[in-house]
């Protein structure tokens, strides 16, 4: 059997989640509110803001690149160190996602080529 860890450790291991969450929730409320004042200076300035739009298909690349890398050594270290159990999951998820979004880049990109091919054709 393993040693129960110290009341010091229990402590600090229940509060990680907890800072990490009021953190996260400081972040994006300072995100909103300044994007809020951002748009309400523009409004009183009379300028428009233009319209950019988000490029999915990098985004997918990247995060997919990451998202397998991270998910390749997690898998890659619980299944040397614990071999097939459920820790396993914890690479796998990432991993799985990584290349679904991978798969997702690769995908679009051969079908914008065959639509600029059937449009050049066309």
């Amino acid at each position: 059997m393993g040693s129960v860890p110290s009341a010091a450790a229990q402590i600090l291991i229940s509060i990680i989640p907890i800072v990490g969450i009021v953190m996260g929730s400081v972040v994006i409320f300072f995100f909103l509110f300044w994007n809020h004042r951002e748009k309400m200076l523009m409004i009183e300035k009379g300028i428009e803001k233009k319209n950019t739009l988000f490029d999915v298909e990098s985004f997918s690349l990247l995060a997919g690149l990451l998202l397998f890398g991270i998910g390749i050594s997690i898998t890659m270290l619980f299944a040397i160190k614990e071999g097939a159990s459920y820790n396993l999951l914890g690479g796998l998820i990432p991993l799985s996602i990584g290349l679904s979004l991978i798969l997702y880049f690769i995908i679009t990109r051969v079908q914008k080529r065959n639509n600029d091919r059937r449009a050049g054709n066309g």
